[in-house]
């Protein structure tokens, strides 16, 4: 392979772009995707770096009916739990939050439900918020993502990137997305409905399409650490 040419002040301009202005969009419009352009977004992203190129990612594409299937079936293991989640098979979030993450978890759903018009304290209205994840928030597209089971940690780090990739690849293609933990929860609805080997553990999920602008929620905008806040550098002068 030669060597890449250098970007030009405008190509890297672009690419930085399509990282800052990334966001969990949570209104879709629904407009079809075709199958060509997911495809084409999931090989660009599986450009992704992984350990000695193992590549630990699986991706299960639901559309159509399949999709509108898994989201009732889903949905209806919610109601029976009274909107109680199931648990997922990993921990992603510790038992007890500290700081700064708790204040940064709080900010952010606060922001979201005051543009929603969520009073805190209503549990209903969350809970009614929250199960638009079943529903791909109305997006065309739902991807489930999952990894194999006897696969450590490093693999779950490269599965960080390949998540990225998509999302920044969606972007590239004039889509947006939303990734969702949420799905894990309901690992064993999922499985069943969609058939996945036992070898499988559900990562999360994913919301793809082309975002509706003119609902409130996609008007979030949240904010960022900044390299200084996060980060030390040793050895300049």
């Amino acid at each position: 392979m030669q060597k890449p040419a250098p970007f030009t002040p405008a190509e890297r301009a672009a690419i930085e772009r399509v990282f800052v202005e990334r966001k969990s969009v949570r209104a879709f419009s629904g407009e079809p995707v075709a199958r060509e352009t997911v495809e084409h977004i999931l090989d660009v992203a599986a450009r992704a770096p992984s350990g000695t190129n193992m590549q630990p990612w699986r991706a299960h594409v639901v559309t159509g009916a399949v999709k509108d299937r898994l989201s009732a079936t889903i949905l209806a293991a919610l109601k029976e739990t009274g909107g109680a989640r199931a648990e997922a098979e990993y921990k992603y979030y510790p038992d007890q939050f500290f700081e700064p993450y708790l204040t940064r978890r709080r900010k952010v759903g606060f922001d979201m439900y005051g543009l929603l018009g969520i009073e805190r304290g209503d549990k209903a209205a969350m809970m009614a918020q929250g199960a638009q994840n079943y529903l791909f928030f109305g997006a065309p597209i739902g991807i489930i993502f999952t990894i194999d089971r006897k696969l450590e940690i490093g693999s779950w780090l490269d599965f960080g990137y390949f998540l990225q990739a998509v999302s920044i690849a969606a972007r590239a293609n004039g889509l947006e997305t939303c990734s969702q933990a949420a799905f894990a929860a309901f690992h064993k609805t999922v499985r069943a409905e969609l058939a996945l080997d036992a070898s499988e553990i559900v990562v999360c999920g994913m919301s793809l399409g082309r975002a509706d602008w003119s609902a409130k929620v996609n008007a979030l905008e949240t904010t960022r650490a900044s390299a200084r806040d996060f980060a030390t550098f040793r050895g300049f002068e």
